[in-house]
């Protein structure tokens, strides 16, 4: 038999071509945001966050695609193709884009709820270039931990490794997540409120939709990595990334069949849907 053909693992195969094809579609679309929302839509403060989301889910499906092809090269030819260090900073290096979704996610979540709680503030008080500030801060924010935590993990032992991948998420889930998810609470609460009276804008559905898929695709992936400097895990690497890598490859789809429905469906021109999203009337439409 064959040593070769005896290697390959066939499952394995099947998941990284799913992972590949969800990638693939995912750059399409989030390319098809950054095109529409840089140059085609109005600007205002929800767009600027929603074109840098797009730019951090690009990078992190440049990533994976790379480390994807690496992984199916090595397991049909049944040896390493790359060496351990470059597959640790490639996914080093995604973990930094992931994070920034998180960040980023986090900060589109507390901007909708304080439009809802604040309205008057929002709307006359609201500084006019918080929505760049924040977001070169919070590129500014994800720079600082991965590169302090690539320095540790492939510069320094095991131990310190581990302690700074631990304090990255512990990060992630103590001080982004929970005001992340409290406002997406809020939102909910009148996205239910609305529905009952009139239908609800779409932005906030857009928002909690997105929300919703991060913490059901995206929070697997962090939970994983967590788990793993004990030594525990339920689940393959494998499926954890497959399922970050759908969380990254859906908001375009998101945003598009959210803004093609009024009281039909119906199948618009991605621009007419994505105007419908975030140009609605309600968005404040200061500069950003």
């Amino acid at each position: 038999m064959d040593t070769r053909v005896a290697c390959i693992d066939i499952t394995d195969v099947a998941v990284d071509t799913v992972t590949l094809f969800i990638c693939l579609w995912g750059l399409v679309g989030n390319g098809a945001v950054f095109w529409l929302l840089g140059f085609r839509i109005r600007r205002n403060p929800i767009t600027t966050y929603i074109l840098n989301l797009a730019v951090a889910d690009f990078t992190f499906l440049l990533f994976m695609v790379t480390s994807v092809l690496f992984y199916m090269m090595e397991n049909i030819f049944c040896s390493r193709v790359v060496a351990l260090v470059y597959q640790r900073s490639f996914f080093l290096l995604s973990l930094f884009t992931y994070n920034m979704g998180l960040y980023l996610l986090t900060a589109i979540s507390i901007e909708r709820c304080v439009s809802i709680l604040c309205p008057l503030w929002y709307r006359c008080r609201r500084p006019q270039r918080l929505s760049a500030v924040m977001c070169v801060l919070l590129w500014a924010l994800s720079i600082t931990v991965i590169a302090t935590v690539t320095s540790l993990c492939l510069l320094h032992e095991h131990e310190l490794c581990q302690v700074a991948l631990i304090s990255m998420y512990s990060l992630n889930f103590l001080i982004f997540a929970p005001p992340m998810v409290t406002s997406n609470v809020i939102l909910f609460i009148k996205i239910l409120c609305r529905s009952q009276q009139r239908q609800p804008k779409r932005l906030y559905i857009v928002i909690f939709l997105t929300v919703l898929f991060f913490l059901i695709f995206g929070v697997p992936l962090s939970i994983w990595n967590f788990l793993q400097q004990f030594n525990y895990s339920v689940v393959t690497s494998q499926a954890v990334f497959l399922l970050a890598c759908i969380n990254s490859s859906i908001n375009p789809f998101i945003y598009f069949l959210v803004g093609s429905c009024r009281r039909r469906c119906s199948v618009v021109p991605l621009q007419v849907a994505f105007r419908r999203v975030f140009e609605e009337t309600g968005v404040t439409t200061v500069s950003s």
